[in-house]
């Protein structure tokens, strides 16, 4: 009985997700994050002169909507008033009109007082109120656009941080270079506590204290800079920032660096009526949902991971491989493929592009871990031109072997992007700013190289030797872009397992299994909560989700196991799947930055049920 019902689910579910292809052969689902994103689109419009009621009213609707009872706005559904998140949709709805003496605004208020004020925000706010002048840029860390000057081979330059922090760096050191402040209508007293900011500790033991010396010496420069150095600088960061624009005008096709690209080149006298203002304006409005009267901004589109990830879910939904859907999205795929040089050349500058990014138009910044699971989807289908569909193959995979780091693992956009002292630089106080190698990204390209047949490659055998180093004492793996050990373990035990390295008995697979048994939640599912970045009570822990719970299954079925454990998980997708075949999904189960920045992505609750049911009924 359970098989039939789990049988007719699946294919709910899989007729759900065809709905949603788009005749270009694409998917792609919202990818909502936190209002940070609202926040600081209606202050750039308000830095350019350019914010209107037309932006500003639903996107205050929007932000008013997503304040929690306590006042307080989160990070993530569920999680803890955020300090930074708050100040920046107080002084949102403060540009909205919304009087200082209004319910919701005094308890946001109160909060922010409470937790230390503006003085106690991260840097990244303080510099939005500083455009303002409403925060001194004296107070704030020293960002001198010298830095663009820098050779690669130097500690510090730009290739040192991960592609989406020196993309944001970049254009931030223009803007700080010309320290502006256009007033606000208003001040923002209220929220201030009078205590001092935290500073970094001064003992020159620590890199975090050579890096606060740095800095006070940079601040000191920028007093006084070298003029003919700085306009040298100030040219070249220009110049850097202009050949990254993307031909739908953004940057990396994420908001961060858009919105301060756009403010950069204000900065240096570029009109709003200019090419490049005019497209990165345009295509920032192709980043908006409006939906029942309010305004949101997604921080990024994933088309080219939701596509791959749908194809190999319909593909385990039982949808033949020569299906006109399955296809449609292998030709739009195919078409996508970036075979040019970007960022990661700098680090391998002779080798050969071939690879695909995340977003519609990134082709400064293909990345490895869309590139493995294109691979895997096009494997996936019966395409007419089969010896195209081989020649693409072919050269992602040798550009993924070339972008190997070092020490034998992938990380996500660059090979060796691992100057850890990047951390502790004063105004690196949010997110993280290098791309070091992680399990997640690792696992799916030794899954790649084993549905290729090289598994015995020497560079995908070092891959799997970093792999099993990798697993947690306890039998999992962290997660660096999903939450998290659910998704680190979820990814890491079928590539053990295509890689033929591991056997269902052997001693890691077992201890992942066990691992993952004893986190089931009572009611069936798995699910884990984003605060097991930074508390180890919460790792493993949380309420059961759509997309947790098919990772957990993939792994249970990838080991062979057929217990109790894999029913109720089954069980659990069946009885929580809608009438209309999709799933509901309010939690953040994707990672931008661990700690600080999590992502709702709209068609993970669809494409991981239907891989685990469509895995589980074939096991059987």
């Amino acid at each position: 009985m359970q098989e039939q019902s789990t049988q007719e689910a699946l294919q709910r579910g899989v007729d759900f997700l065809l709905r949603l292809q788009h005749a270009d052969g694409w998917w792609k689902g919202a990818l909502d994050t936190n209002v940070t994103m609202d926040a600081e689109d209606l202050l750039m419009r308000e830095f350019l002169g350019i914010r209107t009621p037309r932006e500003t009213e639903p996107a205050a609707r929007w932000i008013r909507s997503q304040q929690r009872e306590d006042g307080t706005w989160a990070t993530f559904a569920g999680g803890p008033g955020d300090l930074s998140t708050t100040v920046e949709a107080y002084v949102a709805l403060r540009l909205a009109g919304d009087p200082v003496d209004a319910p919701h605004m005094l308890s946001a208020a109160a909060f922010v007082r409470d937790r230390g004020g503006l003085e106690r925000s991260r840097v990244f706010t303080r510099l939005w109120l500083a455009l303002f002048g409403a925060w001194s840029w004296d107070d704030l860390p020293a960002l001198p656009p010298e830095v663009a000057l820098l050779p690669s081979w130097f500690p510090l330059n730009l290739y040192d941080f991960a592609c989406w922090a020196r993309q944001t760096i970049a254009p931030l050191t223009v803007i700080a270079a010309q320290r502006p402040a256009r007033p606000l209508p208003f001040e923002l007293d209220e929220l201030r506590s009078g205590l001092a900011p935290i500073r970094p500790a001064p003992s020159l033991r620590s890199w975090g204290g050579r890096m606060a010396l740095l800095d006070r010496v940079l601040q000191r420069y920028e007093r006084l800079p070298i003029h003919p150095l700085r306009g040298l600088a100030l040219a070249r960061a220009e110049r850097w920032i202009l050949q990254r624009q993307e031909s739908d005008g953004s940057w990396g096709g994420i908001q961060p660096p858009w919105v301060y690209s756009l403010m950069a080149l204000s900065m240096r006298g570029y009109p709003l009526d200019h090419p490049v203002m005019r497209a990165g304006l345009a295509g920032l409005d192709r980043f908006v949902i409006e939906e029942d009267g309010m305004r949101r901004l997604e921080a990024c589109q994933s088309p080219v991971w939701d596509t791959a990830l749908a194809v190999v879910a319909l593909a385990d939904g039982g949808v033949a491989p020569d299906d006109a859907a399955l296809v449609r999205a292998a030709d739009w795929l195919l078409d996508e493929e970036i075979r040019r040089p970007g960022d990661w050349a700098v680090q391998r500058p002779g080798l050969a592009p071939g690879g695909w990014a995340f977003e519609f138009e990134n082709d400064n910044y293909a990345d490895i871990d869309d590139t493995a699971e294109v691979v895997l989807a096009l494997r996936r289908v019966d395409h007419p031109q089969p010896e195209r569909v081989a020649a693409a193959i072919e050269r992602a995979c040798d550009w993924v072997l070339g972008m190997q780091c070092a020490d034998g693992g992938w990380a996500a956009f660059d090979a060796d992007n691992t100057r850890a002292v990047c951390r502790d630089l004063p105004f690196c106080d949010f997110g993280e700013v290098i791309d070091p190698p992680s399990a997640d990204v690792t696992a799916h390209v030794v899954e790649m190289m084993a549905g290729e047949q090289r598994s015995a490659d020497p560079a995908t055998a070092r891959g799997i030797a970093w792999l099993l180093d990798a697993q947690e004492a306890d039998g999992s793996w962290f997660g660096r872009w999903g939450v998290n050990h659910v998704y680190g373990t979820g990814a890491a035990v079928p590539a053990l397992i295509a890689a033929g390295v591991a056997e269902p008995g052997d001693a890691v697979i077992r201890r992942a299994v066990d691992w993952l048994e004893r986190h089931q939640n009572e009611d069936g599912g798995w699910g884990e909560d984003p605060r097991s970045y930074v508390d180890p009570e919460w790792v493993g822990r949380g309420d059961s989700t759509a997309s947790q719970t098919g990772w957990a299954l993939l792994a249970l079925d990838a080991a062979g196991e057929r217990s109790d454990a894999v029913t109720r998980g089954v069980a659990w997708l069946v009885e929580q799947q809608r009438p209309d075949g999709g799933w509901d999904e309010d939690a953040s189960t994707g990672t931008g930055f661990p700690g600080d920045f999590y992502i709702n992505y709209g068609l993970y609750r669809m494409v991981f049920p239907i891989m685990a049911l469509g895995r589980c009924l074939r096991a059987r």
